[in-house]
């Protein structure tokens, strides 16, 4: 599902002009950027709540979850700050051959290393999101019959619903890939790329069941404070109008989604 979200870098064949673009790109990243902020509650940061209840928090399961959601903004904070420290190393990434921005001046390498320090954020920030995610779909197969709400469907439903998340989600990293220059080739791989955390997430979660479900409140919650913090980065940017149209859309898309799926 991922792979397919990605591969939706094939609308730049449909032969729109240079600003048309720009926009059709901007208002889907609003999109993946809704759909990331409402996957953050409904999805992350309400289930690390439960769990953490049900662990034994009570009135404090929020102990967890913040701690958890404020090291995941911390995480790619302290993640910007050291590829800031590596501009010799970000210069001769594969990832940025064939970027628009081109030259040898000290502006051009400038903003070709910003560029890729937020896409590599986006990047990290997706695949931290999508390990805990595949950890929970694990952790649900792994514990059927250990409770009578442990079912076969309620697994499957999870796994549905995570399934059918994973589309804007692979859009969320490919996009803006394009948006930056990168060839669509290569912003689908890197968009696909970032799902494969999630079924190594649900073979652990399966195999080790009794030993990742405490460890679900805090990793679920960080993966949330990971993605708001590149949603606030990346709409930062571009037509502004449209990203926060296409934010709000993707919002409700993605609410939908996750209480109709349950």
């Amino acid at each position: 599902m991922t792979a397919l979200g990605s591969a939706a870098t094939v609308i730049h064949k449909l032969g729109l002009s240079e600003t048309t673009y720009r926009k059709v790109l901007d208002f889907m990243l609003g999109i993946s950027g809704g759909v990331m902020t409402a996957a953050s509650y409904w999805s992350l940061l309400a289930p690390a709540l439960d769990f953490a209840e049900l662990q034994g928090w009570g009135q404090l399961s929020f102990v967890p979850v913040a701690l958890g959601f404020l090291s995941g903004g911390a995480l790619l904070q302290g993640t910007d700050w050291w590829l800031s420290r590596m501009q010799g190393s970000l210069e001769d990434m594969d990832l940025y051959q064939g970027l628009a921005v081109t030259g040898d001046d000290a502006a051009s390498k400038g903003a070709r290393i910003s560029q890729l320090r937020r896409l590599l954020l986006l990047i990290l920030a997706i695949t931290i999101h999508n390990f805990p995610e595949g950890m929970a779909v694990g952790v649900a197969f792994g514990a059927i019959g250990s409770a009578p709400g442990a079912t076969f469907g309620s697994a499957a439903t999870l796994a549905l619903g995570i399934g059918i998340q994973n589309f804007p989600e692979g859009l969320a990293v490919s996009m803006p890939l394009m948006r930056q220059g990168v060839s669509p080739l290569k912003s689908f791989w890197y968009g696909q790329l970032s799902g494969m955390v999630e079924p190594i997430g649900g073979v652990l979660g399966a195999a080790f069941v009794h030993y990742c479900r405490p460890m679900l409140p805090y990793t679920m919650s960080l993966a949330a404070g990971a993605m708001i913090f590149v949603v606030c980065d990346s709409l930062a940017h571009g037509n502004k109008g449209l990203a926060m149209q296409g934010l709000m859309l993707g919002f409700v898309i993605m609410m939908v989604l996750d209480v109709a799926l349950g």
